[in-house]
């Protein structure tokens, strides 16, 4: 049983960052792929990014490709996003995830085991 605990959202104006952060708890991580997904009221949880805890291999998703950072420290046994030149249109609650690594990008909230309770993050324009 993996445990997530997000902490670093908040508010912030367009063009600025954040960091987020995300610990994890549990058995050896080396076989998990960590990730984050977003989402806005009324619509669907949209995948973010993703790292293999193990190689360190990250894969993002297009609307955040450039701007967002995926990393992780090993030692703390957690994984930050770094988010930069944010955009109003990024302002959403963001969800820490995890699942056994078989495969980097898996954009479907329901192939992922694992769920941090989430933070928000809005940016203001």
């Amino acid at each position: 049983q993996v445990h997530l605990v997000e902490s670093g959202g908040g508010l912030v104006q367009a063009g600025g960052s954040l960091r987020l952060s995300c610990a994890a708890s549990g058995p050896t991580m080396d076989s998990y792929v960590l990730g984050w997904f977003r989402q806005d009221p009324g619509k669907e949880r949209e995948f973010v990014a993703s790292l293999d805890w193990n190689g360190g291999y990250t894969y993002y998703g297009d609307s955040v490709k450039g701007r967002f950072i995926i990393s992780r420290d090993r030692g703390k046994n957690t994984v930050y996003l770094q988010m930069n030149n944010l955009k109003p249109e990024d302002t959403a609650v963001y969800y820490c995830s995890g699942r056994l690594s078989f495969g980097l990008y898996e954009p479907n909230p329901d192939e992922w085991n694992y769920w941090g309770q989430g933070t928000q993050v809005t940016v203001s324009s």
